[in-house]
C-alpha cells in the first residue's frame, strides 16, 4: 500500500509484550505496523508498506476500510479502567491509582469515564516516530481509532493529546491549539470537577501560560507551557473562569 494516515491506538492490554505476542497470533486476525512500550520501546511488527489489520470498519473523508491507507501505532495502555475501591481497575484485573489515571468524558460520549495516562516516554516516542513517517510518506492527517470508527471504537481516548500531536505535525492554522494564561495561582485537577484530586507539583502560578487540549463544560484540560515547580509539560484540568488570553 501507498499510506496516507496514521492512526493512533491504544492496545488495551496487560503488556507491550502480551499485546505483540497476541498480533503475533494468526487466530488474532490484528495486526500493527509499531507497538510503543510505556518505556518508550518500539517493536515494529509489519513494513510500513504493508497492509495491517489495526482499523477494521472505518472511514475517513474519502477513504474507507483504513487498513489499507494507514500506518497503525499501537500504544501499551489499558485504556478504560472501572472504579474498584479507593482506585480504579482494567478489564483485565490490575489496579492502578489515582495518579496513573484521567477522568474526563470521550468527545463521542456523555458520561465521564477513567482513562489510564500515557508516558512521556510514549508520547515522546509517538512525537518523534510520526515525524519522521509524516516527512518520509508525505502523510496527510493523523487520527485515533475513535475518529475512523467513531461509536465503536474509543482509542487512543481523552489522555492522548491527539490534538497537540496533529498540529505539531502539520502546523495547520485551524489546528492550533488554543493559548492562555491563569489569572490566579490556580490548582491543577486529574478531571473535570473539584471531586477530582489536585496533581503534585501544582497549583499554577498566576501567569502561566497554558495550551487548551480539551473542553469538558466550564473546564480545561490543559499543560503548562512553562516549568512549574520543577515539572516540565505539567497537563491536568482547571477551571476556565481563571484563564484569559494572553496579551499579544
Amino acid at each position: 500500500m501507498t499510506p496516507r494516515l496514521l492512526v493512533i491506538h491504544y492496545t488495551a492490554g496487560a503488556s507491550a509484550r502480551s499485546s505483540i505476542n497476541w498480533f503475533m497470533n494468526p487466530d488474532a486476525r490484528a495486526s500493527a505496523h509499531l507497538v510503543i512500550g510505556r518505556d518508550g520501546a518500539i517493536t515494529q511488527l509489519v513494513p510500513f508498506n504493508t497492509v495491517a489489520w489495526h482499523a477494521g470498519a472505518s472511514q475517513w473523508n474519502d477513504l474507507s476500510g483504513l487498513n489499507r491507507h494507514s500506518i497503525g501505532i499501537e500504544l501499551d495502555n489499558a485504556g478504560r479502567l472501572q472504579r474498584h475501591g479507593n482506585g480504579w481497575r482494567s478489564w483485565f484485573g490490575r489496579d492502578y491509582s489515582a495518579d496513573e489515571v484521567l477522568e474526563a468524558r470521550h468527545r463521542h460520549e456523555t458520561e465521564v469515564s477513567a482513562w489510564h495516562l500515557f508516558t512521556a516516554e510514549q508520547i515522546e516516542t509517538t512525537v518523534e516516530v510520526a515525524t519522521v513517517l509524516f516527512g518520509h510518506y508525505g502523510l496527510e492527517d493523523v487520527v485515533g481509532h475513535d475518529d475512523i470508527s467513531p461509536g465503536r471504537k474509543a482509542d487512543p481516548g481523552p489522555a492522548f493529546p491527539l490534538a497537540a500531536l496533529r498540529s505539531r505535525l502539520l502546523g495547520r492554522r485551524e489546528d492550533q491549539l488554543p493559548r492562555m494564561v491563569t489569572t490566579t495561582s490556580l490548582n491543577i485537577r486529574s478531571g473535570p470537577g473539584v471531586e477530582h484530586a489536585t496533581l503534585n507539583g501544582g497549583p499554577l502560578p498566576t501567569d502561566t501560560p497554558v495550551e487548551i487540549m480539551a473542553e469538558d463544560g466550564v473546564w480545561r484540560r490543559v499543560t503548562a507551557l512553562s516549568p512549574v515547580n520543577g515539572i516540565a509539560d505539567l497537563e491536568g484540568w482547571v477551571h476556565g473562569r481563571y484563564l484569559k488570553a494572553p496579551i499579544g
